[in-house]
């Protein structure tokens, strides 16, 4: 039983592995996320693939939103307002290139965890 327990653990952490992997390589090829900004102090119910969405109400930024990147579906609010726990800043480079941080982690569905760094997301 002992046995079956370990090697069970070693694919399921070789098989995670390997979808980071892949992940990473179709990364390079997609085109980096761009910022949109919609007024308001919420998303839009439809959040565009591929964006980031940044909503601001009377020119303070409420939160951005986007879709995971895993391609699970699911839309992802980060707050940006400095009364939120736990809150994430937004930068923009001198292209218009999107950067978020803390990386964002999904603690349930789909478990993502990762970087938005100049438009691209970098898995950790």
């Amino acid at each position: 039983m002992i046995v079956i327990d370990i090697a069970t653990r070693w694919i399921r952490a070789e098989y995670v592995r390997w979808q980071r992997r892949m992940r990473g390589l179709f990364e390079r090829w997609r085109p980096p996320y761009r910022l949109r900004v919609v007024d308001g102090d919420s998303l839009p119910p439809v959040v565009p693939v591929g964006a980031l969405v940044l909503a601001r109400d009377e020119g303070e930024d409420w939160c951005v939103g986007m879709k995971c990147p895993c391609g699970c579906g699911r839309t992802i609010e980060l707050l940006l307002i400095p009364e939120a726990k736990p809150r994430w800043s937004l930068s923009l480079d001198l292209t218009g290139l999107p950067s978020l941080s803390p990386s964002v982690f999904l603690r349930d569905g789909c478990r993502s965890h990762f970087w938005l760094k100049r438009g691209r997301v970098i898995w950790s």
